[in-house]
């Protein structure tokens, strides 16, 4: 299985960014997972281009959603700018 983010929705596909390449993947909305969203995490198994599995990663989805939370509370204090 491998590491996947819902990058965003393009009418009826998800665009998935796979790996630690980042390599970009269309796949049906429908194929993925009821509560998929933008930002979900997914763990994947694929067939070159083609989806075998999925399935939500909710704890990858918490942790990346808590790692953006503490970067805008960083930027909103301006530790950025000390």
């Amino acid at each position: 299985m491998i590491k996947a983010v819902i990058d965003r929705f393009e009418g009826d596909f998800a665009i998935l960014s796979i790996g630690d390449d980042e390599r970009r993947l269309n796949v049906p909305r429908k194929s993925l997972p009821k509560g998929s969203r933008e930002g979900s995490w997914l763990q994947v198994e694929l067939d070159g281009d083609t989806l075998l599995h999925v399935q939500l990663d909710p704890e990858e989805t918490a942790r990346a959603r808590e790692r953006i939370a503490e970067k805008m509370a960083s930027l909103l204090r301006g530790d950025h700018l000390k």
